[in-house]
């Protein structure tokens, strides 16, 4: 028998399929998101708007950019793959200058009342019982004297009643030199500025008006006009004073309500208080000694 013949009659081994080795499965790729061009649109068209909703004069043009930079804010959240953070930032902005440009429009339209019609009338009644009409009266003479009790040159004295159409004012004191008094009225209240002191002004507001659900004592405003002719008011430093008035708890006519607003302003105080019996009322200016 042959070699061939011999292997040919030998069993031969039997061949198994080799076995793939393990191999993990692969990890995703997470792809960055892509550089959203209508997010940075938005939000450049909501930065606009927003600014440009701030300025009384320009106060059309933000009310036309900010709903475009709503929609386009929309959208850009809305696309797959694309960074999100411009688009949801253009809404709120969108949302927050349209708030503002509301706001700006209202201050804008009773400004712009007041200035048309003078105003409400302020009357002003002192300790000698006199009373004076402040302007915006339809019967007022052509010519007013130049020291009129209630103007800035001539400031009512402390405790003088200032009536509006639905709201009466008394400013009963101004504490001058009243920094100790306001910092350690709340935890939060910070030390006035360099160069500043805080003053307290205690009044009392009456509602005489004849609606049935009544007001708020913040209609009625309280300012501090400096020497120079600067106007201070609550915003410019929010402290809470001691004893503050409710000034947003409803009154219903012939109900008061008397405590105290702490202001920041210039050391040493030289100005006077500026009464507003009223959101439309003319200004009544009272001593602050």
């Amino acid at each position: 028998m042959t070699d061939t013949q011999q292997s040919a009659t030998q069993p031969q081994p039997q061949q198994y399929p080799q076995q793939p080795s393990f191999q993990p499965p692969a990890a995703p790729v997470q792809e960055k998101p892509a550089r959203n061009v209508v997010g940075i649109i938005a939000l450049v068209v909501a930065a606009l708007g927003l600014i440009f909703a701030c300025i009384p004069g320009a106060l059309i043009i933000g009310w036309i950019l900010l709903p475009i930079a709503f929609v386009l804010g929309i959208v850009a959240v809305c696309l797959k793959g694309k960074v999100k953070w411009q688009g949801i930032t253009a809404i709120i902005v969108s949302v927050v200058g349209t708030i503002v440009g509301f706001i700006v429009f209202f201050a804008v339209v009773a400004a712009s009342f007041s200035n048309a019609f003078g105003g409400t009338d302020a009357q002003v009644t002192t300790g000698d019982d006199t009373a004076v009409v402040e302007e915006g009266t339809a019967d007022e003479p052509a010519e007013e004297p130049a020291a009129e009790i209630g103007t800035r040159e001539n400031p009512a004295p402390l405790g003088s009643t200032i009536e509006g159409d639905d709201w009466t004012v008394v400013v009963n004191s101004v504490t001058l030199g009243a920094t100790d008094e306001v910092v350690a009225a709340n935890m939060l209240n910070e030390a006035p500025d360099a160069g500043m002191e805080y003053i307290v002004i205690n009044y009392t507001v009456t509602y005489t008006g004849d609606d049935a659900d009544g007001a708020i004592p913040a209609m009625v405003g309280i300012e501090y006009v400096t020497a120079a002719g600067v106007t201070v008011n609550s915003l410019d430093k929010l402290v809470v004073a001691p004893d503050e008035i409710d000034s947003l708890s409803t009154l219903y006519s012939g109900a008061s309500v008397t405590g105290n607003t702490a202001l920041q302003v210039p050391s040493p105080a030289d100005g006077v208080i500026a009464v507003r019996p009223g959101m439309i009322a003319d200004k009544v200016f009272v001593a602050i000694q």
